[in-house]
């Protein structure tokens, strides 16, 4: 990843560290959104994936700060991190 890029949550790999970035849900996502932000998915927060399924890394387990949450990929896909914090 480049110094200024950022992509979805979804798409980091096992152990690999990020800052949340923004949230982007779809119009019908907005209430999930909310949910995520709620628990702690806010800009400037760390994020590390800690593990994902064997097969198609679904669902994947993250931390957080200091909590640690088992996500679905369409869940991760709403969360824009970045390298930089």
């Amino acid at each position: 990843m480049g110094m200024d890029s950022f992509h979805s949550l979804a798409r980091l790999s096992k152990h690999e560290k990020a800052w949340v970035k923004t949230l982007r849900p779809m119009e019908s996502q907005n209430m999930l959104a909310r949910q995520l932000e709620d628990i702690g998915f806010v800009p400037g927060e760390q994020v590390q994936v800690l593990s994902k399924a064997w097969i198609g890394g679904d669902p994947m387990v993250v931390r957080v700060g200091q909590s640690t949450f088992a996500l679905r990929q369409a869940e991760a896909q709403l969360v824009e991190v970045t390298q930089e914090p």
